[in-house]
Protein backbone atom coordinates (compact mmCIF):
# COMPACT_ATOMS: atom_id res chain seq x y z
CA UNK A 1 0.00 0.00 0.00
CA UNK A 2 1.32 3.34 -1.06
CA UNK A 3 1.90 5.38 2.23
CA UNK A 4 -0.13 8.85 0.28
CA UNK A 5 -3.32 6.15 0.10
CA UNK A 6 -2.76 4.42 3.82
CA UNK A 7 -5.29 7.18 5.62
CA UNK A 8 -7.67 6.72 3.07
CA UNK A 9 -7.70 2.67 2.88
CA UNK A 10 -7.91 2.48 6.79
CA UNK A 11 -10.79 5.23 6.49
CA UNK A 12 -13.28 2.95 4.17
CA UNK A 13 -12.59 -0.22 5.76
CA UNK A 14 -13.43 0.73 9.42
CA UNK A 15 -15.16 3.82 10.74
CA UNK A 16 -12.71 6.68 11.24
CA UNK A 17 -12.07 10.39 11.41
CA UNK A 18 -10.34 11.64 8.48
CA UNK A 19 -7.87 14.72 8.52
CA UNK A 20 -6.50 16.69 5.91
CA UNK A 21 -4.06 18.86 5.52
CA UNK A 22 -5.62 21.51 3.25
CA UNK A 23 -3.81 25.00 3.47
CA UNK A 24 0.04 25.88 4.25
CA UNK A 25 1.29 29.16 5.37
CA UNK A 26 5.30 28.91 5.06
CA UNK A 27 6.98 25.43 4.68
CA UNK A 28 5.96 22.13 5.84
CA UNK A 29 7.67 18.55 5.88
CA UNK A 30 4.54 17.18 4.42
CA UNK A 31 1.68 17.97 1.20
CA UNK A 32 -1.07 19.66 1.29
CA UNK A 33 -3.54 16.53 1.23
CA UNK A 34 -1.58 14.80 3.21
CA UNK A 35 -3.88 12.97 5.49
CA UNK A 36 -4.14 10.85 8.86
CA UNK A 37 -6.78 8.44 9.76
CA UNK A 38 -7.89 8.01 13.47
CA UNK A 39 -9.77 5.13 14.07
CA UNK A 40 -12.35 4.90 16.51
CA UNK A 41 -10.05 3.29 18.96
CA UNK A 42 -7.55 5.95 18.86
CA UNK A 43 -5.64 4.03 16.03
CA UNK A 44 -3.26 6.36 13.72
CA UNK A 45 -2.80 5.79 10.40
CA UNK A 46 -1.21 7.81 7.72
CA UNK A 47 1.47 10.58 8.33
CA UNK A 48 1.77 14.09 9.38
CA UNK A 49 5.57 13.87 10.23
CA UNK A 50 4.73 15.66 14.00
CA UNK A 51 3.65 12.82 16.48
CA UNK A 52 2.32 16.01 19.17
CA UNK A 53 0.12 17.33 15.98
CA UNK A 54 -1.21 13.55 15.57
CA UNK A 55 -1.82 13.69 19.24
CA UNK A 56 -3.27 16.53 19.48
CA UNK A 57 -5.67 15.46 16.31
CA UNK A 58 -6.76 12.49 17.50
CA UNK A 59 -8.38 14.45 20.97
CA UNK A 60 -9.99 16.77 18.66
CA UNK A 61 -11.22 14.22 16.46
CA UNK A 62 -12.92 13.09 19.26
CA UNK A 63 -14.59 16.05 20.13
CA UNK A 64 -15.52 16.23 16.75
CA UNK A 65 -17.20 13.17 16.61
CA UNK A 66 -18.97 13.52 19.86
CA UNK A 67 -20.42 16.95 19.08
CA UNK A 68 -21.02 15.44 14.98
CA UNK A 69 -19.50 18.51 13.86
CA UNK A 70 -17.02 19.05 10.72
CA UNK A 71 -13.74 21.12 12.29
CA UNK A 72 -11.23 23.61 10.37
CA UNK A 73 -8.53 23.72 12.56
CA UNK A 74 -5.20 26.18 12.36
CA UNK A 75 -2.27 25.16 14.16
CA UNK A 76 1.15 27.43 13.73
CA UNK A 77 1.69 30.47 12.57
CA UNK A 78 -1.64 32.18 13.59
CA UNK A 79 -3.41 29.61 15.47
CA UNK A 80 -5.44 30.51 18.45
CA UNK A 81 -3.54 27.88 20.12
CA UNK A 82 -0.95 29.15 21.53
CA UNK A 83 0.29 26.66 23.61
CA UNK A 84 0.84 24.59 20.36
CA UNK A 85 3.59 25.25 18.00
CA UNK A 86 5.20 23.81 14.98
CA UNK A 87 8.85 23.75 14.99
CA UNK A 88 9.15 24.15 11.43
CA UNK A 89 7.15 28.22 12.16
CA UNK A 90 4.98 27.38 9.31
CA UNK A 91 0.68 27.65 9.90
CA UNK A 92 -0.97 24.77 8.82
CA UNK A 93 -4.98 24.63 8.04
CA UNK A 94 -6.33 21.19 8.99
CA UNK A 95 -9.75 19.96 8.34
CA UNK A 96 -11.54 16.89 10.69
CA UNK A 97 -14.10 14.97 9.24
CA UNK A 98 -15.38 12.92 12.25
CA UNK A 99 -17.75 11.07 9.80
CA UNK A 100 -16.53 10.82 6.02
CA UNK A 101 -19.27 8.99 3.67
CA UNK A 102 -17.46 5.52 3.68
CA UNK A 103 -18.98 4.86 0.13
CA UNK A 104 -17.34 7.40 -1.70
CA UNK A 105 -14.29 6.40 0.24
CA UNK A 106 -14.51 2.73 -0.91
CA UNK A 107 -14.88 4.17 -4.59
CA UNK A 108 -11.62 6.27 -4.37
CA UNK A 109 -9.63 2.77 -2.78
CA UNK A 110 -11.66 0.92 -5.84
CA UNK A 111 -10.22 3.26 -8.53
CA UNK A 112 -6.99 3.08 -7.16
CA UNK A 113 -7.01 -0.65 -6.66
CA UNK A 114 -8.14 -0.60 -10.47
CA UNK A 115 -5.29 1.53 -11.51
CA UNK A 116 -7.35 5.06 -11.80
CA UNK A 117 -6.58 8.69 -10.51
CA UNK A 118 -9.27 9.26 -8.42
CA UNK A 119 -10.38 12.65 -6.08
CA UNK A 120 -12.06 12.89 -2.80
CA UNK A 121 -14.84 16.06 -2.63
CA UNK A 122 -13.35 17.37 0.96
CA UNK A 123 -16.74 18.86 3.38
CA UNK A 124 -14.28 22.36 3.53
CA UNK A 125 -17.49 24.87 5.46
CA UNK A 126 -18.70 26.57 2.40
CA UNK A 127 -18.84 29.96 4.07
CA UNK A 128 -15.35 29.62 4.36
CA UNK A 129 -13.66 31.42 0.49
CA UNK A 130 -10.23 31.19 1.88
CA UNK A 131 -8.03 29.47 -0.70
CA UNK A 132 -8.09 26.27 0.68
CA UNK A 133 -7.67 22.55 -0.66
CA UNK A 134 -11.55 20.90 -1.48
CA UNK A 135 -10.55 18.40 -4.03
CA UNK A 136 -8.40 15.52 -2.62
CA UNK A 137 -7.05 14.28 -5.39
CA UNK A 138 -4.92 10.51 -5.93
CA UNK A 139 -3.05 9.06 -8.65
CA UNK A 140 -2.13 5.42 -8.63
CA UNK A 141 1.31 3.66 -7.02
CA UNK A 142 4.22 3.47 -8.04
CA UNK A 143 4.98 0.40 -10.44
CA UNK A 144 8.57 -0.70 -12.00
CA UNK A 145 8.38 -2.81 -15.20
CA UNK A 146 11.58 -4.30 -15.45
CA UNK A 147 12.35 -6.49 -18.72
CA UNK A 148 16.11 -7.66 -18.98
CA UNK A 149 18.54 -9.91 -17.50
CA UNK A 150 21.35 -10.15 -14.65
CA UNK A 151 22.46 -8.95 -11.50
CA UNK A 152 21.28 -4.74 -12.21
CA UNK A 153 17.97 -6.43 -12.69
CA UNK A 154 18.13 -8.55 -9.31
CA UNK A 155 19.33 -5.32 -7.13
CA UNK A 156 16.85 -2.75 -8.62
CA UNK A 157 14.09 -5.79 -7.64
CA UNK A 158 15.57 -6.11 -4.07
CA UNK A 159 15.52 -2.20 -3.59
CA UNK A 160 11.89 -1.38 -5.12
CA UNK A 161 10.82 -4.35 -2.89
CA UNK A 162 12.36 -2.96 0.10
CA UNK A 163 10.84 0.50 -0.20
CA UNK A 164 7.93 -0.74 -0.96
CA UNK A 165 7.47 0.01 -4.63
CA UNK A 166 5.62 -2.28 -6.60
CA UNK A 167 8.21 -3.96 -9.08
CA UNK A 168 7.01 -6.78 -12.05
CA UNK A 169 10.29 -8.33 -13.33
CA UNK A 170 10.57 -10.33 -16.80
CA UNK A 171 13.78 -12.06 -17.51
CA UNK A 172 14.58 -12.23 -21.40
CA UNK A 173 15.38 -15.71 -22.68
CA UNK A 174 13.05 -17.79 -19.86
CA UNK A 175 9.67 -14.80 -20.28
CA UNK A 176 10.01 -14.18 -23.92
CA UNK A 177 12.57 -14.85 -26.87
CA UNK A 178 14.51 -12.35 -28.95
CA UNK A 179 12.18 -9.68 -31.01
CA UNK A 180 9.33 -10.57 -29.03
CA UNK A 181 7.42 -8.56 -25.99
CA UNK A 182 6.97 -10.33 -22.99
CA UNK A 183 2.89 -12.11 -22.89
CA UNK A 184 0.31 -9.88 -20.92
CA UNK A 185 2.48 -6.69 -20.12
CA UNK A 186 1.01 -3.20 -20.22
CA UNK A 187 2.19 0.08 -18.82
CA UNK A 188 0.04 2.75 -17.95
CA UNK A 189 0.96 6.55 -16.88
CA UNK A 190 2.17 6.02 -13.47
CA UNK A 191 4.37 3.18 -14.37
CA UNK A 192 8.09 3.36 -15.43
CA UNK A 193 9.82 0.89 -17.93
CA UNK A 194 12.99 -0.09 -17.72
CA UNK A 195 15.29 -2.00 -20.11
CA UNK A 196 17.86 -3.18 -18.55
CA UNK A 197 20.06 -5.07 -21.16
CA UNK A 198 23.89 -5.63 -21.90
CA UNK A 199 23.39 -6.96 -25.35
CA UNK A 200 21.02 -4.85 -26.81
CA UNK A 201 19.79 -6.40 -30.02
CA UNK A 202 17.00 -7.64 -27.08
CA UNK A 203 15.85 -3.83 -26.69
CA UNK A 204 14.51 -3.20 -30.14
CA UNK A 205 11.33 -4.67 -30.35
CA UNK A 206 10.84 -3.95 -26.67
CA UNK A 207 11.61 -0.09 -26.97
CA UNK A 208 9.12 0.45 -30.01
CA UNK A 209 6.75 -1.30 -27.80
CA UNK A 210 7.67 1.03 -25.11
CA UNK A 211 7.28 3.94 -27.04
CA UNK A 212 3.43 3.08 -27.69
CA UNK A 213 2.24 3.17 -24.17
CA UNK A 214 1.62 5.68 -21.85
CA UNK A 215 4.33 4.84 -19.34
CA UNK A 216 5.90 8.17 -17.91
CA UNK A 217 8.99 6.75 -17.51
CA UNK A 218 11.29 4.51 -20.25
CA UNK A 219 15.07 3.89 -19.46
CA UNK A 220 17.63 2.16 -20.77
CA UNK A 221 21.04 0.70 -19.79
CA UNK A 222 24.04 1.14 -22.22
CA UNK A 223 27.30 3.39 -22.88
CA UNK A 224 27.87 6.33 -25.53
CA UNK A 225 27.98 4.06 -28.49
CA UNK A 226 24.62 1.79 -27.44
CA UNK A 227 23.28 5.24 -27.24
CA UNK A 228 23.95 6.25 -30.56
CA UNK A 229 23.22 2.75 -32.21
CA UNK A 230 20.19 2.73 -30.25
CA UNK A 231 18.61 6.44 -31.33
CA UNK A 232 19.94 5.79 -35.20
CA UNK A 233 17.91 2.41 -35.20
CA UNK A 234 14.46 3.99 -34.23
CA UNK A 235 14.96 6.76 -36.50
CA UNK A 236 15.31 4.66 -39.12
CA UNK A 237 12.06 3.03 -37.98
CA UNK A 238 10.68 6.50 -38.32
CA UNK A 239 10.44 7.37 -34.43
CA UNK A 240 11.05 11.00 -34.30
CA UNK A 241 12.63 12.95 -31.22
CA UNK A 242 9.38 14.26 -29.91
CA UNK A 243 9.83 10.33 -29.31
CA UNK A 244 12.87 9.95 -28.36
CA UNK A 245 13.09 12.62 -26.16
CA UNK A 246 11.12 10.07 -23.57
CA UNK A 247 14.12 7.80 -23.44
CA UNK A 248 16.64 7.86 -20.47
CA UNK A 249 20.00 7.00 -21.26
CA UNK A 250 22.20 6.72 -19.21
CA UNK A 251 19.57 6.12 -16.89
CA UNK A 252 19.76 6.77 -13.63
CA UNK A 253 21.28 10.25 -11.13
CA UNK A 254 24.86 8.18 -10.28
CA UNK A 255 27.20 9.25 -13.75
CA UNK A 256 29.14 6.05 -14.77
CA UNK A 257 27.57 3.80 -11.96
CA UNK A 258 29.84 0.73 -11.95
CA UNK A 259 27.94 -1.67 -9.71
CA UNK A 260 24.45 -3.26 -9.60
CA UNK A 261 23.44 -1.94 -6.07
CA UNK A 262 24.72 2.05 -6.90
CA UNK A 263 23.13 1.75 -10.76
CA UNK A 264 19.98 0.10 -8.99
CA UNK A 265 20.14 3.00 -6.41
CA UNK A 266 20.51 5.31 -9.22
CA UNK A 267 17.97 4.23 -11.18
CA UNK A 268 15.39 3.93 -8.60
CA UNK A 269 16.26 7.42 -7.00
CA UNK A 270 15.40 8.88 -10.78
CA UNK A 271 12.11 7.36 -11.27
CA UNK A 272 10.54 7.74 -7.51
CA UNK A 273 11.48 11.60 -8.38
CA UNK A 274 10.22 11.51 -11.67
CA UNK A 275 7.01 10.24 -10.02
CA UNK A 276 6.82 12.34 -6.80
CA UNK A 277 6.25 15.43 -9.79
CA UNK A 278 3.67 13.90 -11.42
CA UNK A 279 1.65 13.74 -7.56
CA UNK A 280 -1.47 15.96 -8.08
CA UNK A 281 -0.85 17.77 -5.26
CA UNK A 282 3.54 19.03 -5.05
Amino acid sequence: MSSDHAALVYAADAPAALCTIIGIDGSFSRRCGAQLAIGRDGTLVGDLADNCLQNELAGQAKISARDGIIKLLRYGKGSPFIDFRLPCGSGLDILIDPAPQMQHLSKCVADLDARRATALSLAVPAADDRHFLRMRRYIPRLRLLVVGTGAECEALQRQAKATGVEVEWHVAGQHFSLNTVPTGISADPWTAVLLLFHDHEWEHRLLAWALHTSAFYIGCQGGAQARARRLESLRANGWDDTALVRINSPVGLVPRARTPEVLALSILSEVVGAYEALHPHP
